[in-house]
């Protein structure tokens, strides 16, 4: 491809996908020997857009994907629907993913308005950089992964229940303080550099205390750690950080699809709520964990608190000792 002009969308499909299309909904299922039911469901499931029967949109390796399902299939350690629900995992976690990456390219790459040139020169350094890329994923996929595991085994230590349908953790939300007002008062590149590093810098101090970010909200992280000790750490760490208000909690959560779930979550969603700007709320249950911790934290019990939908509650406020 030449570097000057607008790329087309064939020219970003070749370069990223590497082959051309030659199969249509019903030679893809065919020749690698999944149903075309079962076909459908599993591209839809990745989030892809449903295809006209005789619409040739189908690669090579397209067959090869799906001929790996049916090994799957065939050796008969999963089912179709986990096989399905394998898939939306990958679809949607990828999806946000490649948008994700992206918008930091483009954010990089061109100026404030860019021409055609601009845009055929991403894609120029796009295909100079994707087999870096594409080995860094796989790598850090399986980092990932044993990570995972890791903190399943670990679960696995602390609950009576053996297949992890509801395991003890300490689940914390922090929240970003004004964030309305402030967002009111920025420009659309100042707003997006706010959301970022708050998120960033949540992602380090979670990371750095071997615990789980489960997901982020713009103005709001959620995050879940094995321990109490480690919860109490990481919020601390992050108040100091920045202007928020936390709510921790301390019980059995449901694991599914990547996220939590549960009466834990929701009272550490209704003590953030409740807490000042700066301060940090924990239930009782997580007061009771940290109990004797020599971690150096100091909790002060305040007067008991409605939260909708979990009747009254004892909040505890969580500081660092002095001693």
């Amino acid at each position: 491809m030449s570097s000057q002009g607008r790329p087309t969308a064939e020219e970003v499909e070749r370069l990223l996908l590497g082959l051309p299309p030659r199969h249509t909904r019903a030679g893809v299922a065919e020749l690698s020997g999944v149903p075309q039911e079962l076909a459908a469901r599993i591209w839809r499931a990745l989030g892809f857009a449903q295809r006209a029967d005789d619409a040739v949109a189908f690669t090579d390796a397209d067959v090869e994907a799906l001929r790996r399902v049916r090994h799957l299939l065939d050796t008969g350690l999963l089912d179709e629907e986990t096989v399905v629900r394998m898939a939306r995992a990958l679809g949607q976690t990828t999806a946000r993913l490649a948008q994700w990456q992206a918008e930091i390219m483009t954010s990089a790459m061109l100026p404030p308005e860019p021409g055609d040139d601009d845009l055929a020169r991403i894609l120029d350094a796009t295909r100079g950089l994707l087999p870096d890329f594409e080995r860094v994923l796989v790598h850090v996929w399986r980092a990932q992964l044993a990570a995972a595991g890791t903190r399943l085994l670990a679960l696995a230590d602390l609950s009576d229940e053996p297949l992890l349908t509801r395991v003890p953790m300490a689940v914390g939300f922090a929240d970003l303080v004004s964030f309305t007002s402030r967002s009111r008062e920025l420009d659309e590149r100042e707003l997006a550099a706010l959301v970022e590093g708050f998120e960033s810098r949540a992602s380090d101090v979670v990371a750095s205390h071997g615990a789980r970010l489960v997901k982020t909200l713009g103005d709001e992280v959620l995050f879940t750690a094995p321990g109490a000790a480690q919860a109490a750490s990481i919020a601390l760490d992050l108040v100091e950080a920045d202007e928020l208000r936390i709510g921790l909690a301390y019980g059995p959560v449901v694991p599914m699809m990547g996220d939590v779930f549960g009466t834990t979550v929701n009272l550490a969603a209704r003590l953030t709520a409740i807490a000042h700007p700066g301060s940090v709320l924990v239930d009782a249950a997580l007061a009771a964990e940290l109990d004797g911790e020599p971690h150096g934290f100091a909790l002060h019990r305040i007067r008991k608190r409605p939260a909708r939908g979990l009747g009254v509650v004892q909040p505890f406020v969580l500081r660092r000792s002095s001693l």
